[in-house]
């Protein structure tokens, strides 16, 4: 009896996202590692905290990570 077949995983996409327990996505905001000088400190600041895909994001994205 054959069975289907299982989809790969992204990779790069599962580096990227990381899935937490009630099934939301998040990622590390961009644009705070370098070159920061040009920023106000609070907006540096708030790149520090992930960010939490859409909901209809998420739901595409569940499938291949």
């Amino acid at each position: 009896m054959a069975k289907g077949a299982k989809q790969k995983t992204h990779k790069a996409s599962s580096k990227v996202f990381k899935k937490k327990k009630n099934g939301s996505l998040t990622y590390k905001a961009s644009g705070g590692n370098h070159q920061t000088n040009k920023d106000t400190p609070k907006q540096i600041r708030q790149r520090r905290r992930k960010g939490i895909l859409s909901k209809g994001e998420a739901d595409r994205l569940k499938s291949v990570i």
